[in-house]
């Protein structure tokens, strides 16, 4: 009997919707005017089309030999983390870093934050070392929104509460419209603690703006139906919902989080959640499966399935060096927010 796995190696595909024309193209019929990325939910769909288009000409930055280009030279992007994320982190800051770009790394635990100095007073004082953008990241929802009215500085949201994480959701559209050639008309299955996701926010929002149909699985507890006023379907059978899924987005479970009354228990959240080899038996051949990592392998994902033809997790991480580049040029593009932040 043969052991050759009937899934193929995913090839990228060409995409299909009508893509924008880069920002300094003489022909372009589109300019970008956002100072700040805050949320996939106030982007339209030419917007998202548009930073996938300047992320596509970013792409081939990190095949060179010198991996840099000069479209942010001059300029000083902070990193500002009140709640750490290494991937995050650090994909920011090489991403600022291939454009050229000054980066200062602000440490929350060894600032005056950590002295009772406030949200506001940290950027204030940030900014008159003269920086221009700050990409924060923040355990507050809104977070993001409220630096907007403290400074002049561009601002990107690299994660907020339970609210959003735009290029996340801008990485994981991304990558799903390289290898699928298209997102309209897909059906797109993003399973696990989605009540608490940021992640599954951003990924809802723009999926649904570019025409895919969305569903979320999980535990009851974990997956209200308060989603479906989101445009998503709402269900709790994985296996009925992999039957006519296209692609697959597995979140990670928080360690802390199966702990709590609201999580069963890790064997049942593997036997009812899982993606495992079994499981993908009864799936199209070609689905996609993605994760925004950290994997807890076991948990949300069989190793072998982690590790498998069909995963673009690894493409994931190199596509969010592109995205995350085109967000930081786009904001810097559009220059200061006038008539935003404060006055002296």
């Amino acid at each position: 009997m043969s052991t050759q796995s009937p899934y193929a190696p995913l090839e990228p595909s060409r995409p299909t919707e009508p893509a924008a024309t880069p920002a300094n193209s003489p022909t372009s019929s589109f300019t970008w005017k956002r100072p700040h990325l805050l949320g996939l939910e106030e982007l339209s769909p030419e917007e998202i089309l548009h930073i996938f288009t300047m992320a596509e000409s970013f792409q081939e930055v990190s095949t060179r030999s010198i991996k840099k280009v000069p479209a942010l030279r001059g300029r000083v992007v902070v990193n500002l983390f009140f709640e750490e994320s290494t991937r995050t982190r650090m994909s920011f800051s090489l991403a600022a870093q291939r454009l050229s770009a000054d980066v200062l790394e602000f440490a929350a635990g060894k600032s005056s934050v950590s002295k009772g100095e406030s949200l506001r007073d940290t950027v204030r004082n940030i900014e008159a070392m003269g920086v221009d953008t700050f990409v924060i990241r923040h355990m507050a929802a809104g977070a993001p929104h409220y630096i907007t009215r403290c400074t002049n500085c561009n601002v990107v949201n690299a994660g907020d509460g339970q609210h959003e994480h735009p290029t996340q959701g801008l990485i994981d559209i991304f990558t799903i419209r390289e290898r699928k050639g298209r997102i309209e008309g897909l059906n797109v299955v993003i399973v696990g603690d989605i009540g608490h996701s940021r992640v599954a926010r951003s990924n809802i929002w723009g999926l649904t703006k570019l025409g895919a149909k969305v569903t979320l699985v999980g535990p009851t507890t974990l997956v209200p139906r308060t989603f479906e006023q989101m445009g998503a379907r709402v269900g709790h059978d994985l296996d009925a919902a992999l039957k006519e899924a296209d692609v697959v987005n597995m979140l990670r479970i928080q360690r802390e989080r199966m702990t709590s009354q609201v999580f069963p228990s890790t064997e049942e959240y593997i036997r009812l959640f899982g993606l495992t080899r079994r499981r993908l038996q009864t799936t199209k051949p070609d689905l996609l499966i993605m994760h925004p990592g950290p994997v807890n392998r076991g948990v949300e994902l069989a190793s072998d399935v982690a590790d498998g033809p069909n995963s673009s997790i690894l493409r994931q991480v190199s596509n969010g060096l592109a995205i995350r580049m085109a967000v930081l040029f786009l904001v810097n593009q559009a220059g200061s927010p006038a008539g935003e932040g404060v006055t002296a």
